[in-house]
């Protein structure tokens, strides 16, 4: 058993060790439910590319940690509404801004169903944490392509500027500060030749 100190320190996937981690669950796991998170993991990480079997089960639990008794209207529910998403992604990577954590959620909830399912919360998070350089460009694309039609327009490069600078005290009018870096920004661009997808 690791000592408490090693045992409350963030590990490889960078998630905070919390009441319900891991080394406590596996203990307290029924034989049962221990075999089939250990299949589930096995099959997943056999799909997924950044994360082992290991990492993978712990992913499983944590996401049924997240979703604890979660209903709507007297159903359960299959995955995490974006009320839960947006805390996880507060409480374990300090987010704040509301428009960064929709368009994370957006992009996490790839069938579009107003909840992140297991599924989803893997493939994201392969990316999010693990992936490569050119899977993140287009991760960060989707976060900010703000209505999804793979087009990033002058509108969404402002709101994204305008809640991520910050206004100085003395700018009389911080809008127009933030156009003119738009319209700079564009001008670069069409400079070097996209190469994507």
């Amino acid at each position: 058993m690791a000592t408490a100190r090693q045992h409350h320190r963030r590990g490889r996937t960078g998630f905070r060790c919390c009441s319900a981690c891991p080394v406590h669950d596996m203990a307290e796991m029924s034989p049962m439910n221990r075999k089939l998170t250990q299949s589930l993991a096995e099959s997943i990480s056999k799909q997924v590319e950044h994360f082992n079997r290991t990492e993978v089960e712990f992913l499983i639990r944590e996401f049924h940690v997240l979703m604890g008794e979660q209903t709507t209207l007297g159903r359960t529910v299959s995955g995490l509404d974006r009320g839960r998403f947006r805390s996880f992604l507060h409480n374990n990577f300090g987010m704040t801004d509301d428009m960064i954590m929709d368009g994370v959620f957006r992009t996490f909830d790839k069938d579009n169903d107003g909840f992140v399912n297991m599924r989803e919360w893997i493939d994201g998070l392969s990316v999010f944490l693990r992936g490569t350089l050119d899977e993140k460009i287009e991760y960060c694309f989707q976060v900010y392509d703000l209505n999804s039609d793979n087009y990033i327009s002058r509108e969404e490069m402002f709101h994204m500027l305008k809640d991520s600078l910050i206004r100085q005290p003395t700018d009389d009018d911080p809008d127009e500060g933030i156009k003119d870096l738009v319209e700079i920004t564009l001008k670069r661009m069409c400079c070097f030749p996209f190469t994507g997808p």
